[in-house]
């Protein structure tokens, strides 16, 4: 594999780790005015009131660790398993194991199967293998993903990714079911141990704009615009809250222009101490840079081979 196809792959890896390692988990504009309910069963409460006060109890929250499986179409099906705090910008480590799909391949051939995503409030960094570094990071295992660079990637879809990175909560799932306007309570059930409350219900992101719904206008028009961007034509979810209203479960199947997507994630450990810190500069490479001595076009789509 050429230095142009690694460099190339480097983007898709740092594309598909943000739309799908964090992304699953996003949020944007969360309303932080409301303090926990501690200790509040959501049992006899309207499904509306409970997804509100869920909403209001995770964000809050500030951490979280996180345990997440992730398909899209043939492109890829992964793992994600680490932490994150999001109470004063995005914090946090996973690491993100590639199993099955085109990124499977494309990940073998850069010398692994799973790597780890590092996460600041101004950029996303991925550590990368033997074989990689000496292939494309000139011997340097971090690549950084500034999200000001990512945001002119792309056009919409890297403002997408630089929106959704650096507002990461586990709440987008509560904030889509609010959206909805369809909510349903499933049911109670045991989840990891924890008695939980089941709610479900489909967004139609054609129709967000001009729906009656629980969220605001504004924050109606910045959802359906980040769906939008990541292609997202419809999208079902189920969540699990347990009775201190935190988020336990959620489970997601969207259409996608790159295929169905599926994911389920866990949240357990609210609250956990959630450390990471930028990698040596000795050992890091700026994607930017990458870029600009690759030659490659806006988005990673240069045609060199």
């Amino acid at each position: 594999m050429n230095s142009t196809t690694v460099r190339r792959a480097g983007l898709s890896i740092a594309v598909v780790a943000a739309l799908t390692g964090v992304a699953a988990c996003g949020s944007s504009d969360s309303d932080k005015d409301g303090g926990k309910a501690a200790g509040k069963t959501v049992t006899h409460v309207s499904p509306i009131a409970a997804l509100r006060s869920a909403e209001k109890s995770t964000d809050n929250a500030d951490s979280a660790k996180v345990r997440s499986t992730t398909s899209v179409g043939d492109l890829m099906s992964m793992t994600a398993n680490g932490a994150l705090t999001w109470g004063d910008g995005l914090k946090g480590n996973l690491t993100i194991t590639y199993t099955g799909g085109q990124m499977a391949e494309m990940m073998k051939k850069a010398g692994t199967s799973s790597m780890e995503a590092r996460y600041l409030p101004d950029a996303y960094y991925a550590h990368m293998s033997d074989a990689y570094a000496q292939q494309a990071g000139g011997g340097k295992h971090w690549i950084k993903y500034s999200y000001d660079d990512l945001a002119k990637l792309g056009g919409a879809s890297g403002s997408y990714m630089k929106d959704q990175i650096q507002n990461a909560t586990p709440n987008q799932s509560v904030k889509l079911l609010l959206a909805s306007g369809d909510v349903k309570k499933v049911g109670e059930e045991t989840v990891s141990g924890a008695h939980t409350t089941h709610y479900s219900g489909t967004v139609n992101v054609a129709d967000l704009a001009g729906k009656t719904s629980n969220l605001s206008a504004d924050q109606l028009s910045a959802l359906k615009k980040q769906l939008s961007q990541a292609g997202v034509t419809t999208d079902t979810v189920d969540i699990w809250i347990n009775d201190q209203d935190l988020l336990v479960k959620k489970s997601e199947k969207a259409n996608t222009s790159n295929g169905v997507m599926t994911n389920t994630t866990y949240y357990t450990d609210y609250g956990a101490k959630v450390t990471a810190e930028a990698p040596p500069a000795s050992d890091t490479k700026d994607f930017a840079d990458m870029m600009k001595s690759g030659g490659l076009a806006s988005g990673g789509t240069g045609t060199s081979s």
